[in-house]
């Protein structure tokens, strides 16, 4: 008898772990994933899915999204997701050179077509990402927070017409997305207000759509972010500076301390204006663009002449 109680006691254990490896592993290999082109859309995506799906954004920190090249197992791993959340405007290059499952591809800002800026051809090269071109459309669209608002309406409606979260729930976090965004496109006119018609450069051309949407004028360089600029690039922003009268210079990146220094030196104002394509240093997307547009107010407001 005791014997066979043991045996019972080692079949019941056996199948409690059992259920606990191949359970367990059932519900994580079942569980939606989605993966983003960049960080917004991740943001956007993870505040809309809450708990219900994984939001993946696969490109490594320090590598600009822009121009990332995916290994054989990041395409593999892109491939495999229930959603692909593209930004659309020609960003994320490598897009186009993967065959990637098209009834699972959603291009967040089609319905803003008619709103893209046409960009100058300047072709140059970022680190490992090989030479490119600049040609075609300006591609940060959710720095301008109305386009955001649409891009995650896009994000809301892909994830509703998959059946990835509860329609109800999606809907009511959009609501409170759309009236923070709405919220922080009302702060940054009223901000803003002070650096219309203050000249400025920046260090990278990324800030088209926020330029337009707050009638900023802003000349751009092709500086690599956060790297030293070279002793030509320094004659570069004087001479453009003589030609704009520019006296503030935007940086997508935080900069040597040297180079802060230099550039100073030269009479600039300094501001550090992450692009957010990646996560930022602090904050949410929300949070980093707020802090960045009001640092940006602050130095413009205190110029002379305002």
């Amino acid at each position: 008898m005791r014997e066979l109680n043991l045996a019972k006691g080692y079949r019941a254990l056996a199948a409690a772990i059992i259920i606990s490896v191949f359970g367990n592993g059932a519900l994580a290999q079942d569980a939606p994933r989605i993966v983003t082109v960049n960080y917004p859309l991740q943001y956007f995506a993870e505040r809309l899915v809450g708990d219900a799906a994984e939001v993946v954004f696969p490109v490594p920190e320090g590598v600009d999204p822009s121009f990332w090249r995916p290994s054989i197992s990041d395409i593999s791993a892109v491939q495999s997701a229930d959603l692909i959340l593209l930004n659309g405007a020609g960003f994320a290059t490598w897009v186009d050179r993967v065959s990637l499952p098209r009834a699972r591809l959603v291009d967040t800002s089609r319905s803003l077509e008619d709103q893209f800026i046409v960009t100058e051809s300047i072709t140059h090269s970022h680190g490992d990402g090989g030479a490119h071109s600049h040609e075609g459309l300006a591609s940060y669209t959710w720095l301008d927070p109305t386009l955001a608002i649409a891009q995650a309406e896009a994000v809301a409606a892909a994830l509703t017409v998959r059946d990835l979260a509860p329609a109800g729930e999606i809907e009511t976090r959009l609501g409170t997305l759309r009236a923070e965004l709405g919220a922080l496109d009302t702060k940054a006119r009223a901000d803003l207000s002070a650096a219309q018609g203050v000249a400025m450069i920046a260090t990278h051309p990324r800030y088209q759509y926020l330029a337009r949407r707050y009638d900023l004028s802003i000349a751009s360089l092709e500086w690599e972010a956060g790297a030293e600029p070279t002793a030509d690039e320094w004659e570069e922003l004087d001479a453009l500076m003589k030609e704009t009268g520019a006296r503030i210079l935007i940086w997508e990146g935080v900069p040597p301390a040297a180079a802060l220094e230099a550039a100073e030196a030269l009479g600039v104002e300094n501001v550090v204006f992450e692009t957010l394509a990646h996560k930022p240093s602090n904050g949410s997307y929300v949070d980093a663009l707020g802090a960045a547009i009001a640092a940006l107010s602050d130095v413009a407001r205190h110029w002379p002449g305002n």
